[in-house]
């Protein structure tokens, strides 16, 4: 299979739509990396990416009110953010390999990483009481079973009852955002109360309490889903915090957007084809089959990453090491299937799914990992859009009917 993240001179000629001189051009005044072809020196690749940056701006030049558009749309980057960096099929945050700090950091620890704690801050962030007593928890867990919903009621309400919630400085941001996440992974986890405990603990001893091996896979999970730059949560924790909007407001309605099926969602459509595939003999019909009904197959491919997703790949390789055979065997069929007739690999709704299902973790678990994670890096966010005080409001391109029609 050919590597997807080059193209070669005629291919990049093509896309930018020059002649190969002028493509040679480009090269030698360093605004393309080209690199000898395996084999045949005399033939040159390019990086897809380089020669996609490069067209944008092509674009932004001929056509600004075009190239704007297109950045809501997997384009050119619309605001500045010192959070996160997607480089070179590679995750960093604060620039810090995500993935390295997935090997041996907490979540807690790289939220304040995120937030950009003081050193008088870290390790003691967390030091706090959910905002929210036992018996407030109790009751919101007699209106429904679903954890999400019940993340989603606890908001306001808690919100309504911390005060302090409402001071938009940094440090007082940070604060408010490690309370909503010891409420958040008091609500997963099912108990009456945040504990000290790190919050992969917490959840390794609700839903695996026999296999102490579950804890560093929560852990690894977490905090590989903690942020990824200007998705469409952290666009919308961008925008209601923008409006001067509470933390508490902020991560709901970031929450709100991750549940949808093309987001956080994905993931459990990728359980659902886990569980309707069930045997590893069956990987390729189902998958075909949902193809020929028009069906999506969720869990593969990602924009960002043409080579494949880096969290998919370190959570898929956790999967493997699993202990459940059978289980492994299911997910490696599926990865197979997909990898053949879709020519693409998996990302992060596929890892989380892989992971739920080879360590018989909650129905859930994928979605209320990615929100855990994630709510770090929407706080983040906030904060970061808090300081620049800009309210986000861009503009439409109208195309309906002319006035007086």
């Amino acid at each position: 299979m050919a590597d997807r993240r080059f193209l070669s001179a005629a291919q990049a000629a093509d896309a930018l739509g020059v002649t190969r001189a002028t493509l040679y051009a480009y090269a030698s005044r360093g605004q393309l990396h080209s690199e000898p072809v395996t084999g045949d020196p005399k033939s040159r690749r390019y990086h897809r990416d380089d020669i996609e940056r490069l067209r944008e701006r092509k674009e932004l030049r001929r056509d600004p009110a075009r190239a704007a558009e297109r950045g809501l749309h997997w384009g050119s980057p619309v605001l500045p953010s010192g959070i996160t960096l997607i480089q070179d099929g590679a995750l960093y945050y604060r620039g810090q390999d995500a993935l390295k700090l997935a090997g041996t950091a907490t979540l807690e620890s790289v939220a304040e990483l995120l937030w950009d704690a003081d050193e008088s801050e870290r390790g003691r962030l967390f030091d706090q009481s959910s905002p929210l007593s036992p018996r407030q928890l109790a009751r919101l867990r007699t209106h429904t079973h679903d954890p999400i919903a019940i993340l989603q009621m606890a908001l306001p309400l808690a919100a309504a009852q911390d005060s302090a919630g409402h001071d938009l400085r940094p440090a007082a941001v940070r604060r408010t955002g490690a309370r909503i996440m010891r409420l958040f992974a008091a609500i997963v986890a099912g108990t009456a109360r945040a504990t000290p405990q790190s919050i992969h603990l917490s959840l390794q001893r609700a839903w695996a309490p026999r296999n102490p091996a579950v804890a560093d896979v929560v852990r690894t999970a977490l905090i590989v889903c903690a942020d990824h730059e200007l998705n469409v949560s952290a666009f919308t924790a961008r925008c209601v915090a923008s409006a001067g909007s509470s933390p508490y407001d902020t991560v709901s309605a970031a929450l709100a957007a991750l549940k949808g099926h093309r987001h956080g969602g994905e993931s459990s459509r990728v359980s659902a084809l886990l569980a309707e595939i069930a045997s590893p003999p069956r990987a390729r019909a189902v998958v075909a089959r949902w193809l020929r009904q028009g069906d999506r197959i969720p869990g593969f491919g990602h924009p960002l990453y043409p080579a494949g997703d880096p969290r998919a790949e370190y959570l898929v390789r956790l999967a493997e090491r699993s202990g459940s055979a059978r289980e492994w065997a299911l997910v490696r069929s599926v990865r197979a299937a997909a990898a053949d007739l879709l020519q693409e690999l998996p990302n992060l709704d596929f890892g989380l799914a892989a992971i739920a299902r080879t360590y018989r973790l909650p129905e859930q678990a994928p979605l209320l990992l990615f929100a855990l994670g994630r709510t770090a890096g929407w706080i983040a966010h906030a904060i970061e859009q808090y300081v620049t005080a800009d309210l986000i409001r861009p503009r439409a391109r109208y195309v309906g009917p002319a006035p007086g029609t």
